[in-house]
């Protein structure tokens, strides 16, 4: 019984964290959020935590949404996993009656206007399930386009399809299409313990107080609590203001004055508490040119993009010689941010590094060390191109083996770089880290390219951004260098596709 209790408690918590997430980018204009609601009043369907926008904000879809609703499920162990068959299941969302797809229908039919539905839970989608294929790695949102694929209900999928279409009793596939668009899956979401931690970074770059690391209690968890006992659930900016000077929270003044101006280019967007604040003049838009991850047909990398990028950074450097760097944006953008900040630019850049427990500043002599590179030389022709597999969070060379074997027959050999431990999400420990393991790539390549300077370099690479960054500040020494975009999404080529070719 008291353990009970104790999931209890720790679910409402969590429930409240995520609600605090969103409240503070109330005093974050650019984040555009107009109110937040925590527990709405009403059906239970997706009524956890309520984000509204004004104006309409933009997602990976066609349309501006002006809502995100979040149904949270938090289980105690970490270890939980989940399927497609579960979402028809009351029980997954410890419900007796309704389960989450009657609870997205609901959802949807209530709702006003474009929005985002929300399943956020540190559970996982369990390992061969179909429903892991049918999550976007852009923004976790079903890929509808890939579930109505035009098979039979006998298909992988269509056992799917007719799960959810005949436990919602609806006619035909279309119908289930309409209830699934905006439908996003959060699974592996950050634990208590990560949310705390976030909370207390963020709650100093908004104007508020943070809460000890010391203390048991968590102040931020029992006022939520107390508020939607005194019937206020809902608050707009102001609101939220009056409330925390009420608290003793409102300092006034965010606790991040320094010299570092804060940019940020954002080809795609995920979770809205993701978000990192900068500017509207600060901030490159290029989510325009995009669908997700997936170049939009009427642009083009080298002619569209590119100008846009470079044009933007050097701006930048105009304003401020001291940069923070924000990329929410695809990986060969961040090489190409690196290519213009170069190291000769005596500019000073901090990046913004995002992970499982949230956003992080890197910087390249911030005393990070860690393991380098283990790296392996295959020859595999006579042609004088170089490819460049990097994998830093998962392996890439058997996916980089098969492009090049297909597609570049002027590649005499791939350079293999990985982790000596394997690849993983903690295999780089900082920005100082990432960038010795930048420099040693980089002079691996250079050392290849002895007998032939003008040959050109293929790279392919599974790491964070702010590696990218690093490894693009040292372009001028390997270059000629074409970087790829990979298909995470299995939605386009399902392999690699060229982005920016640079001298």
């Amino acid at each position: 019984m008291a353990e009970a209790v104790t999931a209890q408690w720790h679910g409402h918590n969590y429930q409240a964290r995520i609600f605090w997430l969103n409240a503070f980018d109330l005093l974050i204009p650019p984040t555009c959020v107009s109110k937040v609601t925590f527990e709405a009043n009403g059906p239970k369907a997706f009524d956890d935590v309520v984000v509204h926008y004004d104006p309409p904000v933009v997602r990976s879809g066609p349309e501006r949404i002006v809502a995100e609703y979040h149904q949270v499920k938090w289980h105690v162990q970490t270890g939980g996993r989940f399927g497609y068959a579960d979402l028809a299941e009351p029980a997954f969302i410890g419900a007796k009656r309704y389960s989450l797809m009657e609870r997205l229908r609901d959802a949807k039919a209530s709702a006003v206007g474009p929005c985002r539905m929300l399943l956020v839970t540190p559970d996982r989608i369990a390992d061969g399930d179909p429903l892991g294929g049918l999550i976007s790695a852009n923004d976790r949102s079903v890929l509808v386009e890939r579930l109505f694929d035009g098979t039979t209900d006998r298909s992988k999928l269509g056992k799917v399809r007719k799960c959810w279409r005949e436990h919602l009793g609806l006619e035909d596939n279309e119908a289930l299409r309409v209830v699934l668009e905006g439908l996003s899956i959060v699974e592996g979401h950050r634990s208590l313990q990560d949310l705390r931690e976030e909370i207390n970074l963020k709650a100093p770059l908004v104007g508020l107080k943070a809460c000890s690391a010391a203390d048991s209690d968590f102040r931020y968890d029992e006022l939520a609590r107390q508020l939607k006992i005194r019937g206020i659930n809902a608050m707009n900016r102001e609101q939220l203001v009056e409330i925390c000077r009420e608290e003793g929270l409102w300092v006034g003044e965010p606790q991040n004055a320094d010299s570092f101006r804060p940019i940020a280019i954002r080809s795609f967007l995920g979770l809205s508490t993701d978000v990192v604040p900068t500017a509207p003049e600060d901030t490159l838009w290029l989510t325009d040119s995009f669908r997700q991850r997936y170049l939009n047909d009427n642009r083009d990398w080298q002619c569209d993009i590119r100008p846009r990028v470079e044009g933007f950074l050097t701006t930048a450097a105009v304003k401020s010689s001291d940069i923070r760097l924000i990329l929410d944006a695809h990986a060969s953008i961040a090489f190409l941010a690196g290519c213009v900040l170069h190291v000769k630019t005596s500019i000073q850049v901090e990046l913004v590094q995002k992970g499982r427990i949230g956003a992080g500043t890197w910087r390249a002599n911030d005393g990070t060390y860690g393991d380098r590179f283990e790296t392996r030389i295959d020859e595999i022709g006579e042609g004088p191109g170089i490819a460049v597999a990097i994998g830093l969070t998962q392996s890439v060379e058997g996916h980089v083996r098969r492009y090049v074997e297909s597609h570049l027959p002027s590649v005499g050999h791939i350079a293999t770089f990985e982790p000596p431990n394997g690849p993983g999400q903690q295999s780089v420990a900082g920005g100082q880290h990432a960038s010795l393991m930048a420099e040693q790539v980089s002079n691996a390549i250079r050392e290849m390219k002895l007998d032939d300077p003008d040959a050109t370099v293929h790279i392919f690479a599974a790491c964070p951004n702010s590696f990218l960054f690093y490894l693009g500040q040292n372009h001028q020494g390997i270059g000629p260098v074409v970087v790829y975009e990979f298909d995470f999404d299995r939605q386009g080529n399902k392999t690699y596709q060229p982005s920016f070719v640079i001298g």
